[in-house]
């Protein structure tokens, strides 16, 4: 498993937090770590398909991905 960090932007309040929590924990072998504002650290396999599934999720919540670390 791999953890990174997703720098994300538009984030302003706790009920974004929740919105992208919600979003990356409908994701199937995608284990949430942490989500504050601006940032969530994930555990997945690593892929780039699973990387653009996520990205997708957060884009779909109303968000923006601006780098992955």
């Amino acid at each position: 498993m791999t953890e990174q960090t997703i720098r994300i932007q538009g984030m302003t309040c706790n009920h974004c937090v929740m919105s992208v929590r919600r979003a990356l924990a409908a994701i199937d072998a995608v284990e949430v770590e942490d989500v504050q504002i601006g940032n969530a650290v994930v555990r997945f396999d690593g892929s780039d398909e699973k990387r653009k599934e996520i990205d997708a999720a957060i884009t779909n919540a109303g968000y923006s991905v601006t780098a992955h670390e």
